[in-house]
């Protein structure tokens, strides 16, 4: 049963949910129905420090917190329907998962669509994973992970790095992943008069600016159509009352069919990315698991860095 906290957000959140909008709709919009829900997210907790910085090409910031562990960092993909979003809007939440996890976090700044489509978020992931790992942290000391589209992305730059060959990092977590843009769950439907935040235009209108031509049944567009074979650990946690529950049910799925140790988590009552809500018991159990499930993959000392021969 949901906490009484969470049944009275509910209901305010209820009274102001984004109104419907249409195939014509803006793309200034659009944004501002996500930049609607990131508003949610709340204060920044306090010792949290934020520095611009780059990994390569792909822009973003560091957060850092003053007890995180040497060595352990989580490369984070931010919500907003691939349209929207950036690492200033997702910095309460980024903040408070890295001071869970007691990691630094890199948050990217990945293309957005529609002035960039499908793949460049994708690629710029898989840039960005690279550029740590030149850096010298070492596959097993870095975590991807992400909410609502950017869970989605965190799986789609694992499949790319394990096709790529690359060493894969050492866990996935994702909050609310959007990992089929086909919208085929069955909860898509029957939780849209439950859900607060979402609705099916926005994600369809969304879906459609970031594919373009390409098929929502792009595995790397939709992860839930790949095989999961070879990858890390995967904790996925998700609100009942969401219409992207099913994406992260299928998640476990998918993993389950390939032997992939897999952790799903859907709490009863919540809506999406409920993590986010500060004045709920549930958000702060949810990060304190994912926090927890990021420490127990990774070591706390970064990996000293090969020594070139000298001739």
């Amino acid at each position: 049963m949901p906490s009484w906290q969470s049944s009275f957000f509910d209901r305010y959140m209820r009274m102001s949910k984004p109104r419907v909008i249409a195939a014509e709709t803006d793309i200034a919009e659009l944004r501002r129905q996500y930049a609607y829900l990131s508003d949610r997210f709340g204060a920044i907790p306090r010792g949290v420090s934020f520095e611009t910085a780059a990994l390569g090409p792909v822009k973003g910031e560091w957060v850092k917190i003053g007890k995180a562990a040497e060595g352990r960092v989580i490369l984070y993909f931010h919500g907003g329907g691939y349209i929207a979003g950036s690492p200033e809007t997702h910095r309460a939440l980024v903040a408070k998962l890295a001071q869970a996890a007691e990691a630094t976090a890199f948050s990217a700044a990945y293309r957005l669509a529609p002035e960039v489509v499908f793949p460049a978020a994708v690629r710029d992931g898989i840039d960005a994973y690279r550029q740590i790992i030149a850096r010298g942290y070492g596959p097993q000391s870095i975590v991807l992970a992400g909410d609502g589209s950017g869970g989605g992305l965190a799986l789609s730059v694992l499949l790319a790095i394990r096709n790529a060959g690359l060493p894969m990092p050492a866990a996935c977590a994702a909050m609310s992943p959007w990992a089929d843009l086909s919208l085929s769950g069955w909860s898509v439907m029957q939780n849209a008069p439950k859900d607060t935040a979402l609705t099916w235009e926005l994600l369809f209108v969304s879906a459609r600016h970031y594919l373009k031509h390409t098929s929502p049944g792009d595995p790397y567009a939709s992860p839930l159509f790949a095989s999961f074979k070879d990858f890390p650990p995967i904790m996925v946690h998700a609100g009942s009352h969401e219409m992207l529950r099913d994406d992260a049910s299928r998640i476990g799925d998918r993993a389950a069919e390939s032997g992939v140790p897999v952790s799903v988590e859907i709490y009863d009552g919540m809506q999406h990315v409920f993590q986010a809500n500060s004045h709920v018991p549930e958000a702060r159990v949810s990060l304190q698991r994912l926090g927890q499930f990021i420490r127990g993959r990774t070591p706390s000392v970064r990996e000293p860095q090969p020594v070139a021969a000298h001739r």
